[in-house]
């Protein structure tokens, strides 16, 4: 848990990785200006829900920012705010991401169990269950399709 706000994309992925655009590279050097230890704790500790504080993912709209955390293992990112750019550019990639009012119901190591069509994150350290804004059945559909990319060949292109 990162009880910092306003966390932004060029603490996600700084700036001077920016020369590649190769995913497994911006990766390695995910929020390492942050916290030097992020892809170690993803790895070795299984991290894959990244809980945060309001407005994540301010600042510039580089969509490396959630390329970077999703090709790292996070598989949601869960704060009570995000910055409007950021959120687009996650749902266009497939990534997660869900607002909470009472972030702080939830801790660092809490083990979550995240279920986007019913807008439910159960936290099973605590046995407390979360109800948050369930996203729009278009939304879940790009998130199922692993981006809007994927979303527009499989629903959108019509078939010979």
């Amino acid at each position: 848990m990162y009880d910092i706000k306003n966390i932004n994309t060029d603490v996600i992925i700084p700036a001077r990785y920016l020369v590649s655009s190769a995913p497994d590279l911006l990766a390695q050097h995910c929020m390492e200006d942050l916290d030097p230890n992020f892809m170690l704790k993803v790895k070795e500790f299984n991290y894959s829900i990244l809980v945060t504080n309001s407005n994540f993912g301010c600042g510039s709209s580089r969509e490396q920012a959630p390329i970077s955390l999703k090709t790292a293992g996070i598989k949601c990112v869960i704060a009570p705010s995000f910055a409007r750019i950021f959120f687009r550019n996650a749902i266009n990639i497939g990534l997660p991401i869900l607002e909470i009012e009472k972030i702080n119901l939830l801790k660092s190591g809490d083990d979550l169990k995240i279920d986007l069509t019913s807008g439910l994150i159960e936290n099973l350290t605590t046995n407390m269950k979360i109800r948050v804004k369930k996203m729009p059945k278009f939304i879940q559909n790009i998130i199922n399709s692993n981006g809007l990319i994927n979303y527009s060949r499989k629903f959108l292109i019509p078939k010979n």
